[in-house]
């Protein structure tokens, strides 16, 4: 629960600061406009149990053997949910979250575009090698004038753009105001996502080359998207992914000042909903009847593919020394087939093909990006995903 005065207090200027975070990251539809993937089912789903999380201990930073509850709420938990073949193990939620609630999963939305974008390449739709401008005309005078679709899966786009999640007054400021997460400023005018876009530099090294994470890709993929299934991405996601998975919770994503989806980072669902497009995965791309939702074959390819001389090279090498990054999706790297899709202030769903376990985390960490605490955060869930 919040008060009206505690309400008051949260303005688009300090809706994803600390401690405003913790309420605002389930409500981000009081902040910005959104469109709405799926309304909350007539018959509320019961949550699942607890199971044996209260009686767990995992090793901590300091590799101390730690209550797991201890730990989650330590790591700035929100919502926890475990599963195995299908079937919910354990469940946890912070006193200040609702399990029901949608909770926005910032960059996991790439890993759900990217499954979208799976869907129109077995329809027919969509290639991967497509240059960008054959959908997004507008793209010609960017970086993107030379890039393909393949490069938006993949951040491999030669492009000049610092992820610097603490600007103020610079292009990544700049972005955020064209998708209408932080205010315009004196001497800034409002544009949308697709004019900003349009605007963005190379910084001279070709395309395919290195992994470069930078969310404008996505975004650009879903305006992409868009142009070539012909449906706006909110509608083409609920009618292709989440009624056949019969997703039950309420979700949305953000959209810009002329509708355009936010697809790197603005959606919003259910933490049991964010564990079943995990199970969907483990399943190689089946629903829960067994009708293939996502082809095979891109799941595979999310698994097998992906350049890894391009991550060695790129940003975020540290962060998985074995990793790949294919169509939105984390190959981890360890040795178990893992798949992760992350998204900041610590977001994750993580994929374990060994133990057949999905675990699905939001939270709301304080700091956006954090080496040592992405570390901690990973560290947990693969630990979480190894005792089941």
């Amino acid at each position: 629960m919040i008060t009206p005065a505690e309400r008051a207090a949260i303005t688009l200027e300090n809706w994803r600061s600390h401690p405003a975070a913790r309420w605002s990251f389930q409500h981000a539809s009081e902040f910005v406009p959104t469109a709405t993937i799926a309304q909350a089912a007539a018959t509320p789903v019961a949550p699942p149990p607890a199971g044996p999380l209260h009686e767990m201990r995992i090793e901590d930073a300091r590799g101390q053997a730690t209550p797991a509850i201890e730990l989650l709420a330590r790591r700035h938990t929100d919502s926890l949910l475990v599963m195995r073949g299908g079937r919910a193990l354990a469940s946890w939620s912070a006193p200040h979250a609702d399990f029901d609630v949608p909770h926005l999963i910032f960059s996991i939305s790439k890993s759900i575009a990217g499954l979208a974008v799976g869907i129109a390449q077995g329809d027919g739709l969509i290639d991967p090698e497509t240059p960008i401008v054959d959908l997004v005309a507008s793209m010609e005078p960017s970086t993107y004038g030379s890039a393909r679709l393949r490069d938006l899966l993949d951040m491999t786009v030669d492009l000049d753009f610092d992820e610097d999640y603490v600007d103020h007054g610079g292009a990544f400021d700049r972005y955020r105001r064209a998708m209408l997460w932080n205010p315009e400023r004196a001497g800034t005018h409002p544009e949308t996502m697709e004019a900003f876009l349009a605007t963005l530099p190379a910084q001279g090294h070709g395309h395919g080359l290195r992994f470069h994470y930078a969310s404008p890709n996505t975004d650009l993929l879903g305006i992409a998207l868009e142009r070539a299934v012909g449906r706006r991405f909110h509608d083409y996601v609920a009618e292709r992914l989440w009624r056949p998975l019969g997703l039950a919770g309420p979700a949305y994503v953000t959209v810009d000042r002329v509708g355009t989806a936010r697809a790197a980072g603005g959606i919003c669902l259910t933490v049991t909903d964010l564990a079943r497009i995990g199970q969907l995965v483990l399943d190689g791309g089946r629903g829960p009847d067994g009708s293939q939702v996502v082809p095979r074959a891109w799941i595979d390819d999310m698994r097998e593919g992906g350049d890894r001389q391009a991550w060695i090279d790129g940003d975020f090498a540290d962060m998985f020394a074995h990793g790949r990054y294919r169509s939105g999706w984390y190959d981890v790297g360890d040795g178990r087939g893992t798949l992760a899709a992350i998204g900041i202030h610590g977001q994750y769903l993580w994929v374990d093909f060994s133990n057949r376990v999905v675990v699905a985390r939001t939270a709301s960490r304080p700091a956006a990006s954090d080496d040592d605490e992405t570390q901690q955060d990973i560290a947990l869930v693969s630990a979480l995903a190894r005792a089941f």
